[in-house]
């Protein structure tokens, strides 16, 4: 079982494949071996990593609220880049993961050859953050009264997560199995310092424009709380591609395997041969066909 010493903690992590790196980033309902559909497709082309961030074991879970943060999950993709002596790399990640992708773009651009921002921005609408932070306060409530396994029961049937077992009630049995057996003590400490506290997508609006890693949003249709956001990031970012799956919930890295992979492996190999470029600024005009930008 390997891990790396990432900001004074241990993290368990994965490693297979040659080739360009490529980081995944799991969601707050997810770990490493959430991520199992995409090491197994890319690490046929690329050196893959998938870990446990902090408060998921058999990574630490540290005990001290201020050990969980934003900011925080964004410097420990930079810190197990470091510690496996990785300059650059695809960040790929879904959720919570997505949103420390985000911030690792924007707080570190230098280390990444690409970003995947997927299903992020729940909780971004103004008239969703206070909804976002009691519902959080809620489950924060619960993982500490009822234990990992009884949470794990309902917020796998969350609204964004039914159209998973709709599609594919053995995965998302699997899912639900997995979720299960973590650590409630984690999750809380995790909801509090990460999830109730990052900022929202559109605060970020000014330094997402002067993004230039290549940025690709994805979200599924039925994720209702992430479609908005996403097209924000889209129109903001500037280097940023937009894909939206059709009936797809949250969980689309597992829900659809097969359309998720072949998204993320047309982006990172236009990537990879140079051709994936910023928005022609002649395609953004008040009209449908005319141009309106001015020379």
């Amino acid at each position: 079982m390997a891990h790396a010493v990432v900001n004074g903690v241990r993290l368990y992590y994965e490693e297979a494949g040659q080739g360009l790196p490529m980081i995944f980033v799991h969601e707050f309902a997810g770990e490493a071996a959430s991520w199992a559909p995409q090491m197994r497709f890319f690490s046929r082309r690329y050196r893959v990593i998938a870990y446990n961030a902090r408060g998921y074991p058999p990574s630490d879970v540290p005990e001290d609220e201020a050990a969980y943060s934003q900011q925080q999950a964004a410097d420990d993709i930079r810190g197990m880049l470091d510690a496996l002596r990785i300059d650059k790399a695809h960040v790929v990640g879904l959720s919570m993961g997505g949103y420390a992708t985000l911030h690792f773009g924007l707080t570190y651009p230098t280390r990444a050859l690409s970003l995947v921002v997927a299903g992020a921005g729940y909780g971004s609408k103004v008239e969703e953050r206070e909804g976002f932070k009691r519902d959080s306060a809620t489950i924060v409530e619960r993982f500490e009264r009822e234990g990992m396994a009884k949470v794990a029961e309902t917020y796998s049937m969350g609204p964004t997560r039914v159209q998973f077992r709709d599609k594919d009630p053995l995965g998302w049995q699997e899912f639900r199995d997995l979720l299960a057996k973590q650590s409630a003590k984690g999750h809380a400490l995790t909801m509090r310092g990460v999830q109730m506290q990052r900022p929202s997508v559109y605060e970020l609006t000014d330094r997402m424009a002067k993004l230039e890693v290549p940025t690709l949003v994805m979200t599924g249709d039925e994720d209702e709380p992430c479609l908005e956001p996403s097209i924000h990031m889209k129109r903001t970012i500037p280097t940023a591609g937009l894909v939206i799956l059709p009936k797809a919930g949250h969980t689309i890295n597992l829900e659809d395997p097969d359309a998720f992979n072949r998204a993320v492996l047309d982006f990172v190999a236009a990537v990879d041969a140079g051709r994936w470029a910023r928005r022609n600024p002649d395609s953004i005009s008040s009209s449908a066909i005319l141009q309106t930008r001015k020379p």
